[in-house]
């Protein structure tokens, strides 16, 4: 029986997670998939990465049956070779296809695709039979790729001392009770457990805070809580860590609090005890307020959002207006996990941070790929750089200025992680500090991740120490 061939083509200067769908989409369409990869005489200005290097990453694929660096016309190619499928990305879809009339002529099909959402690569999957005596793995292809030291990572780092950083956004308290399971119940088939301890951790923007502070920065923050026991628990977590706290209470509402019901080590079920209206124009008034009379000479202001109220519209433009005149840094970071936000609220920031879910719902966008995605949120919102996070596949980086890489990816460095909860936090928290001090913005995702890779090694939102992470900057 004949083998039905796909053909891809394409240049393929970093094989980042929109890359990988594309091949995933042509080899399941298919039985043998075909990779052609642009040779540098095909235009070399296009070129950043040496044609060997693209070819190789290419061949190291698992979707891929043959790869070959295409020196020729791929329309010449295609009449000779008459492959039964030719895949390209999304974007092409309205575009003039020229392979259309070739494929034609002998039956062929031109399919466009952005891949699965829900896409996890077989290579990913291969690392969880694999032995690894350490949880972290660093990513030396983006290391060198980067030309990126250690060295220069841990004075990053260290560095974080001279920063002056203000939080502002969503308090959560998160709680773990730990039970232990009995059963089924006779009555109806519900799981039966028995509670045993419960410990609570800061989350949301406080947990933001607390990282900032505990890698070394100074640290304020500013929120509205509830007029309950967990306003207490989050000030008094807060002073432990000499954080300077603007924590506003609001009667209409809980302080949010999610408990997560587990038992060996599996989150059995998650309740949510909040309330999501927006806080009253005079709280507006009175955040506004203090953040212009305070907090000029700040370095980095961080909006941590989860749609909960705190961070209404007037207030992210007033906050980003004053930041903008007083030559602040922003970053931000749009929740939408049970909840619905929209990251593209945030205008003209540094760097935003949101998973696929949450640009495509920004977007309204269930089709295109990644780089599309980035593009058009880079359009209608203006942030110089976009981590879109990707899960265990990591992040990919958006750069908008020219003269360097469109995109890059970095692979999740902990493939073993116990609580995903907070990667994102981290990621964010210690990324942005490491722009404001001066990293690159490679050497800033590489940080962030690092610090994500550490957050999901353990259960719970704990912060991450400075040292913590200089102990990891030997590669």
């Amino acid at each position: 029986m004949k083998k039905r061939k796909a053909f891809v083509y394409g240049n393929f200067n970093i094989l980042h997670p929109g890359h990988l769908r594309l091949l995933k989409f042509a080899k399941e369409s298919s039985d043998y998939l075909i990779v052609g990869v642009n040779s540098d005489s095909i235009d070399k200005r296009a070129n950043l990465l040496n044609e060997q290097i693209r070819l190789e990453s290419i061949k190291a694929t698992s979707y891929v049956d043959e790869a070959f660096l295409l020196s020729e016309n791929v329309l010449e190619y295609i009449k000779r070779e008459k492959p039964e499928i030719i895949v390209k990305g999304k974007e092409h879809e309205n575009m003039q296809n020229p392979e259309i009339e070739i494929l034609k002529s002998y039956g062929g099909k031109l399919l466009f695709t952005s891949g699965e959402i829900g896409f996890s690569s077989l290579n990913l999957l291969q690392k969880d039979f694999e032995i690894n005596n350490s949880f972290i793995t660093h990513a030396s292809e983006y290391i060198n790729r980067h030309k990126i030291k250690a060295e220069t990572l841990r004075n990053h780092v260290n560095n974080f001392s001279n920063l002056n950083v203000l939080v502002i956004g969503d308090t959560i308290i998160d709680e773990y009770i730990t039970c232990d399971p009995i059963g089924m119940s006779q009555e109806d088939p519900t799981i039966v457990v028995t509670p045993l301890s419960n410990k609570k951790f800061i989350g949301g923007a406080a947990i933001v805070a607390s990282h900032a502070k505990t890698l070394g920065a100074n640290v304020s923050y500013v929120s509205v809580l509830g007029d309950d026991e967990n306003f207490k628990f989050t000030k008094s977590y807060l002073k432990e860590l000499n954080i300077n706290t603007f924590i506003y209470k609001d009667n209409t509402r809980p302080t949010t609090l999610k408990q997560r019901f587990r038992a060996q080590n599996k989150t059995l079920l998650r309740v949510n005890h909040l309330k999501q209206h927006n806080i009253s124009k005079d709280l507006e008034s009175k955040i506004i307020k203090k953040i212009e009379q305070s907090f000029k000479h700040c370095d980095l202001i961080i909006f941590s959002d989860f749609s909960y109220g705190v961070l209404t519209k007037p207030l992210i433009d007033k906050i980003s207006q004053f930041a903008l005149k007083n030559s602040i840094a922003t970053v931000a970071d749009s929740q939408s996990s049970s909840q619905v936000g929209d990251i593209s609220k945030f205008k003209n920031m540094d760097i935003v941070t949101p998973t696929e879910r949450e640009i495509r719902l920004s977007l309204n966008d269930f089709e295109s790929g990644l780089v599309i995605l980035s593009k058009e949120l880079r359009k209608k919102s203006n942030p110089k750089y976009i981590f879109t996070t990707l899960g265990s596949e990591g992040i990919m980086i958006y750069n908008s200025l020219k003269d360097e890489l469109l995109t890059d990816n970095i692979v999740a460095l902990n493939q073993n992680a116990k609580d995903v909860s907070g990667a994102g936090d981290s990621l964010i928290t210690c990324a942005s500090m490491a722009k404001t001090v001066g990293a690159s913005i490679w050497e800033s995702a590489y940080l962030g991740s690092l610090a994500a890779a550490i957050q999901v090694s353990r259960v719970g939102n704990i912060p991450i120490k400075k040292d913590e992470v200089l102990k990891e900057l030997t590669f």
